[in-house]
């Protein structure tokens, strides 16, 4: 038997279930803010892309459900006595979803009220309390918003916790809202626990590094307060050390933990038991000395690495290092390295020892090189010694000094294209001291840092003496999320017998990247035959902006300017400006810069790419 086709169809639609299209959304605010109206949208969109999914049938219970997720945004929002109206509807598109909302008053903070338990509500700490209620921030009169309330309480806990209170905790958090008279009164209360002091520090994972290596990156002061800053940093040190790989700091908290049992005592008075969140506050000593746990990682015995790269100046490059980090069982680190490009070839060994147990860290080796640069061409071997020591300027001060000393003998044979060739023996010794103060050592995008240095030295036949004092800064600032703006300056002077006899790097020649961009690399000094030397007077500075697109890609805009000279008052300054991009890549940072050079009216690509394997 054969049935019509179109009835047949027809019924097979019909059998079919039926489902909903996305309903278009209109909302009527009614005067919300923008922050209520966007947490609103977000809710009623979520609820919307649900109906892709449903039966027709499902269609009264999901805008039910919309208008109680309207409900619940404005709520967060602090609207507690709202009306909202959903209407659906159709047109040519296909369904509507129009609501009109009538937001009522907005809840406003009416009281505040912090109290402290445990340690922190002693006699020393007053001053602390009265700081941390201060910078409370969600204030009296503020409007209640459920996600300014979380931060606020998550803020006070850090705040407290950073310093002297591991273990703090809040014990209760409540938020009375009073909906008809559209007023919250907000009750906190944070047990600090114990005030701990630190005894030493304990180690775990040790297998193959010396006993006793911890200590000398970890070093504790019998009884300084806990710092949770502090601890940040010593875990960073020991990572960054060549004897470990991973490291985790901490407190022993055994016996410390509070119990997680509700506590009824310690609920506000007029709120029921489901209004609020308790726990038990802590019952055991108010001062605590405690060790420090030190759980390391050691890293591999043996490492060896070879890294690529590219700049204007040099062109391709590669260099080579070996790293040993245990010789002869001692905590010692054994380096050598080999680099090469167009203008230097560079080998080197060293042996760097652990701190000492007055945080100084010393390293010695050994050192050849060959570099041609501006027709300056040097053949050196040298040895050497360094001291370096970096401190904090206090406990709670991210401001940190670092001091070096240097000590150096060389045989160099120097050859001026144009001019003569000579041998010397020279020794020199070198002091630095740098003062950081940043957000952030190694991005910084706020702060100062600021360099004084000196130096001495002499031909050993006694020929010719030669000293030098060197000051450098940079300062950064972000006027906003993605903007750095960066100033740094340079200056130096140098007395010597006979200028011409000086090491390369003890005078002073500037130009290039990372100096005068639009001039060539260390080709702004003084010109002897074919070659440019260096001079006894430097002064350099630079403005640059930097605009962040992304965590990735940035554009800049610079201003640099400077020279060397025989006297400052002989100096007439070298000024470059030009544009560049900053590329964060998986190779390594890619910096290309162009510069117009306004003295030799000319155009200088700078660029430098490094790829480690």
């Amino acid at each position: 038997m054969r049935l019509p086709f179109a009835p047949v169809l027809l019924c097979a639609l019909l059998a079919q279930p039926a489902f909903a299209a996305r309903p278009e959304i209109t909302i009527d605010p009614g005067g919300l803010p923008a922050s209520a109206l966007e947490a609103v949208t977000h809710a009623v969109d979520s609820m919307a892309d649900m109906a892709d999914d449903q039966d027709g049938g499902e269609g009264i219970r999901l805008r039910r459900r919309a208008r109680e997720a309207t409900l619940d945004a404005l709520a967060t929002e602090g609207y507690f006595s709202p009306q909202v109206e959903l209407e659906a509807g159709t047109d040519v598109a296909g369904p509507t979803w129009d609501i009109t909302i009538v937001p009522g008053e907005r809840t406003l903070v009416e009281t505040v009220d912090i109290s402290f338990l445990g340690a922190i509500s002693g006699p020393e700490f007053e001053e602390r309390v009265a700081k941390l209620r201060q910078d409370w921030d969600l204030k009296e009169g503020s409007p209640f918003r459920n996600e300014e309330w979380e931060t606020a309480k998550r803020n006070l806990l850090d705040t407290a916790s950073e310093r002297d209170f591991p273990v703090a905790r809040l014990v209760d958090t409540a938020a009375d809202v009073d909906a008809d008279r559209a007023r919250a009164a907000l009750h906190i209360k944070l047990d600090s626990g114990p005030a701990v002091r630190l005894s030493g520090v304990e180690v775990r994972g040790l297998k193959r590094v010396p006993r006793g290596t911890v200590e000398r990156y970890v070093r504790i002061r019998p009884g300084e307060p806990y710092d949770r800053d502090r601890m940040v940093d010593w875990q960073q040190t020991l990572q960054s050390s060549p004897f470990f790989s991973g490291a985790k700091l901490d407190i022993d908290r055994q016996g410390i933990a509070p119990n997680h049992e509700e506590d009824p005592a310690l609920m506000p008075k007029g709120l029921e038991p489901d209004q609020t969140r308790t726990e038990r506050a802590y019952q055991g000593p108010s001062h605590l000395t405690l060790p420090v746990l030190a759980d390391v990682v050691e890293s591999r015995p043996r490492r060896m690495s070879v890294a690529l790269g590219v700049d204007d100046e040099a062109g391709p490059r590669i260099e080579t290092v070996y790293r040993q980090n245990v010789v002869l069982g001692q905590p010692v680190e054994l380096e050598t390295g080999l680099r090469l490009d167009r203008l230097r070839k560079l080998g080197y060994a060293d042996i760097h020892l652990a701190p000492n147990e007055n945080g100084f860290r010393d390293s010695f080796g050994v050192l050849a090189q060959d570099s041609d640069v501006q027709g300056l061409h040097v053949r050196r071997l040298a040895v050497g010694a360094i001291r370096a020591k970096t401190y904090p300027a206090g406990f709670q001060s991210r401001v940190e000094y670092e001091t070096r000393y240097g000590a150096r003998v060389a045989h160099e044979m120097i050859d001026i294209d144009g001019y003569n060739s000579f041998t010397t023996n020279t020794a020199t010794a070198t002091a630095e001291i740098i003062r950081r103060d940043v957000n952030d050592k190694y991005d910084p995008r706020e702060g100062t840092l600021f360099a004084l240095g000196a130096g001495a030295g002499t031909a050993l036949d006694a020929s010719n003496h030669f000293n030098r004092l060197t000051a450098r800064g940079q300062f950064w600032w972000s006027p906003t999320k993605r903007d750095v703006i960066t100033v740094r300056g340079e200056v130096g002077r140098l007395w010597a017998q006979d200028i011409n006899r000086v090491p390369d790097d003890f005078s002073f020649r500037t130009g290039g990247a990372r100096s005068v961009r639009g001039y060539r690399y260390l080709g702004l000094g003084r010109q002897v035959g074919n070659a440019v030397l260096g001079d006894a007077v430097l002064f350099v500075a630079s403005v640059e902006a930097t605009r962040y697109f992304d965590d990735r890609l940035g554009g800049a805009i610079f201003v640099d300017t400077g020279n060397v000279a025989s006297r400052f008052s002989d100096m007439k300054l070298a000024t470059g400006v030009g544009a560049g991009l900053r590329v964060r890549t998986p190779a390594g940072p890619l910096s290309v810069d162009l510069a117009y050079a306004l003295r030799d009216k000319n155009i200088r690509l700078h660029f430098s790419l490094g790829i480690a394997f």
